[in-house]
C-alpha cells in the first residue's frame, strides 16, 4: 500500500516535471522564433527612400577607422549591451562622394557631437572629401553643441558653423608627452636591457630614462609643427580668417575669454571661427529654412549616411573586375589577428586570397600601424611582393600611422600615397630584455642550476643576462637594421646610404617623407584605389574588402549589431576631456597592453611608439 502511494505521488511529480520542461522549451522556443523575426526583419528590411532635395547628415561617433572591429558576444555584455562606438572612414567618404553628383542631395549637414578622437589624417581625409562637396555648389553646415580641436576641424570646412549657446570652442594645438618609468623600475629592481640602432628609435626610452632624449624632442618638435601648419592653414583658408588672428585665439586663449567676460562662444565668434549660436531647435528650424520641411513638416527634408549609403550600393551594378582593399590596422604581431592587432598571418593569408582570386585585378594596402614585429612584417611584405611578380598591381595607402613596421610591409607595394598628415618612416629596429633578478631578490627568490652550453638558459629573465647573450642580440639588431635598410632601398631605388640618411629611427610626416622620397604621392584613400585600377587597366571595377573570415553565428552577430546601429555605432561619446585620473590610467594600461602583444619569435621589433595626432 506504501509503495503504490509513493508510486502515485512519484508519477504526478514526473507528470508535473515533464510538463514544466515542455512549457520551459515551448518558451524559450517562443523568444527564439521572436527573435529571429526580428534579426530577419532587421536584416531584410526594404531599402530607405531618399528623398528629393534632401540633405545627407553626417553623425560620426566614436573615432574614426578604417574596418571596425567585432565585438564577440562577451565583450558586448561587458559593455551592458552596447557596441563601442566606431565610424568607418571610407563609409563616410563613399558617401559624401556620391552625395556630390546626386541630384536628390541639395545640402550636407554635419553633427560632430559624437565625434571621438580621431588621428589627424583621417579628420583631413574626410575634411578634404567636404571640401570637395561644397565647391560642387551644394551647401554645408556644421554644429556642435561644443567643439573639441577634432571636432572643429571637421565642422570648419563647412560654409556655416554654428555651437550651442553654452558651448566652447577648445583650439590648443598638438602635444606629445610620453611616461617615463625608469625610477619605478630601479625601485623595483627591474633592469631593461635595450638594443637598439638610430637615435631616433625613441621606442625603448621610456624604460630608460626619466625624461625625453633630446634628439626625440627635437624630431617630436618638428613632426609637430608640421602636423599643426596644415591644420593652421587649412582653418585659415575654410574660414577666411586673418593668421594672427587664429594665432591669438590658440596661444591667448585667456586673454580673449577675458575680452568677452568669460563667454567662450563670444569669444569664438570674435576670432571668426564660428558663425552663431543656436539651440537644437533653433537649428532644426534653420535648416528647414535652408533646406525644406519634412513631409509631416517636424522635420528637415534629410537622410542618414547609413540609409543613403545603403540605397547607394544597392543601386550600384556589379562590376566583374575587383580592386581589393586590405586592411593593416593596429600593431603588427606573429600570428593571427586579434580585435586591436594585425596578424602576419591573417594579412599574408587575405592577400594570398586576393592573389588568387581571379576576380581581383589589383590590391590596395591600407596601413594604420605604428608597427611591431619584424617577422610579421616580413611575412606580409613577401605576400605583397609575391602578388605583384603575379601580375597584379599593388598600392600601399597611408592612413594616421604607417610607420616602423607599418612602413616596412607598405614597401611591397609599387607606389605609396599618404596623406600630409600621416606619420610615416621611423625606419630603425629594437629589443627589450627585462631582467627581473633584482626584484626577485628583493623579494627572497634565488635563482640556481645548470646548462650544458653558454646560451642554455641565458634568456631566462630571472637571471643577470649574459655579456654572450648581450652581443647576440645586439648583432641581430644590427643585421635587422641593415635589412630593413636594404629592403627600403631596394623598394624605393635608392642606395642603403641615401636611406640611412633618413632612417634611423625617425618619424616623418606624409609631407616630408614626400620630400625625402618615402613616398611616391600625397593622397587619401580614394586616390591609391584610382591608381590601382589605372595600373590594371581597369575602366570599370568594384572596390571590395577582404576580411578574415568567421563562423556563421559571428557573421550573423555582426549584422545583427549593423543593422541595430546607424554607421557611427550605438554609444554615445561627449568629445569631452577624460578626467585626469582616466587619463593616467588609460594610458598605462595602453602601454601594458602594448608591451603584452608583442610576440615576434627573435624579440626584434620595428615601432614608432608615435601616435595618430
Amino acid at each position: 500500500m506504501v509503495k503504490r502511494i509513493f508510486a502515485f505521488f512519484g508519477a504526478v511529480l514526473a507528470g508535473f516535471w515533464r510538463t514544466i520542461d515542455v512549457l520551459r522549451r515551448v518558451v524559450l522556443n517562443a523568444v527564439f522564433l521572436l527573435l529571429l523575426a526580428f534579426v530577419v526583419v532587421l536584416l531584410w528590411r526594404a531599402l530607405p527612400a531618399v528623398p528629393d532635395g534632401a540633405a545627407l547628415v553626417l553623425r560620426p561617433a566614436g573615432p574614426l577607422v578604417e574596418q571596425k572591429t567585432f565585438e564577440t558576444p562577451l565583450d558586448l555584455l561587458r559593455n551592458g549591451g552596447v557596441a563601442p562606438s566606431q565610424t568607418v572612414l571610407h563609409d563616410l567618404l563613399e558617401a559624401v562622394e556620391a552625395a556630390r553628383d546626386d541630384t536628390r542631395i541639395k545640402a550636407l549637414v554635419i553633427e560632430t557631437d559624437r565625434l571621438g578622437p580621431t588621428g589627424l589624417s583621417k579628420l583631413a581625409e574626410l575634411r578634404a572629401a567636404i571640401v570637395a562637396f561644397r565647391q560642387s555648389g551644394k551647401p554645408v553646415f556644421a554644429r556642435g553643441e561644443r567643439f573639441t580641436q577634432g571636432q572643429y576641424y571637421l565642422a570648419s570646412a563647412a560654409d556655416e558653423v554654428h555651437v550651442g549657446p553654452d558651448g566652447f570652442v577648445l583650439l590648443q594645438g598638438l602635444a606629445r608627452y610620453i611616461s617615463y618609468f625608469a625610477e619605478a623600475l630601479d625601485k623595483l629592481g627591474v633592469k631593461m636591457h635595450v638594443f637598439r640602432v638610430g637615435e631616433y628609435k625613441a621606442f625603448s626610452e621610456p624604460f630608460t630614462r626619466n625624461d625625453m632624449s633630446e634628439a626625440d624632442r627635437e624630431a617630436s618638435r618638428d613632426l609637430l609643427e608640421g602636423l599643426w601648419t596644415g591644420v593652421r592653414e587649412d582653418l585659415i583658408a575654410s574660414r577666411r580668417l586673418a593668421p594672427e588672428k587664429l594665432d591669438a585665439y590658440v596661444n591667448a586663449y585667456p586673454a580673449a575669454l577675458a575680452a568677452t567676460g568669460g563667454d567662450a562662444v563670444s569669444a569664438a565668434r570674435d576670432a571668426g571661427l564660428i558663425d552663431r549660436a543656436s539651440t537644437r531647435d533653433e537649428w532644426r528650424e534653420l535648416l528647414k529654412a535652408r533646406v525644406g520641411a519634412s513631409e509631416d513638416g517636424k522635420d528637415f527634408r534629410r537622410v542618414e549616411a547609413d540609409d543613403y549609403l545603403a540605397v547607394v550600393r544597392a543601386t550600384r551594378p556589379e562590376q566583374d573586375d575587383h580592386v581589393a582593399v586590405l586592411v593593416a590596422q593596429g600593431a603588427i604581431i606573429d600570428g593571427s589577428d586579434t580585435q586591436s592587432a594585425v596578424g602576419g598571418d591573417s594579412l599574408a593569408h587575405l592577400i594570398r586570397m586576393a592573389r588568387e582570386d581571379e576576380r581581383v585585378k589589383a590590391l590596395v594596402l591600407r596601413v594604420d600601424s605604428p608597427g611591431g614585429s619584424a617577422w610579421a612584417s616580413e611575412v606580409i611584405r613577401r605576400e605583397l611582393e609575391l602578388t605583384r611578380e603575379a601580375g597584379k598591381p599593388v598600392v600601399a595607402s597611408m592612413s594616421s600611422v604607417a610607420a616602423s613596421g607599418g612602413y616596412w610591409i607598405a614597401t611591397g607595394a609599387e607606389e605609396i600615397f599618404a596623406s600630409p598628415a600621416s606619420l610615416t618612416g621611423s625606419i630603425g629596429i629594437f629589443a627589450l630584455f627585462p631582467e627581473l633578478a633584482g626584484a626577485l631578490d628583493k623579494l627572497g627568490v634565488n635563482t640556481d642550476g645548470v646548462a650544458t652550453g653558454p646560451l642554455a638558459g641565458a634568456f631566462d629573465p630571472r637571471r643577470p643576462l649574459e655579456p654572450a647573450a648581450a652581443k647576440t642580440i645586439q648583432l641581430g639588431i644590427e643585421h635587422g637594421y641593415r635589412r630593413f635598410l636594404e629592403t627600403v632601398a631596394k623598394a624605393r631605388d635608392m642606395s642603403a646610404t641615401e636611406v640611412d640618411t633618413v632612417a634611423r629611427g625617425r618619424v616623418w610626416t606624409g609631407e616630408a617623407a614626400t620630400k625625402l622620397g618615402l613616398v611616391d604621392q600625397l593622397g587619401g584613400l580614394e586616390a591609391a584605389v584610382a591608381a590601382a585600377a589605372t595600373r590594371a587597366g581597369l575602366k570599370r571595377y568594384e572596390t571590395v574588402w577582404p576580411r578574415a573570415d568567421v563562423g556563421p553565428g559571428q557573421r550573423l552577430l555582426q549584422r545583427f549589431v549593423a543593422a541595430l546601429a546607424p554607421v557611427g555605432g550605438l554609444s554615445v561619446l561627449s568629445g569631452l576631456p577624460a578626467s585626469p585620473l582616466a587619463v593616467v590610467i588609460d594610458g598605462l594600461q595602453q602601454d601594458a597592453n602594448e608591451l603584452l602583444r608583442w610576440n615576434d619569435p627573435r624579440h626584434l621589433y620595428t615601432h614608432c611608439l608615435c601616435e595618430a595626432l
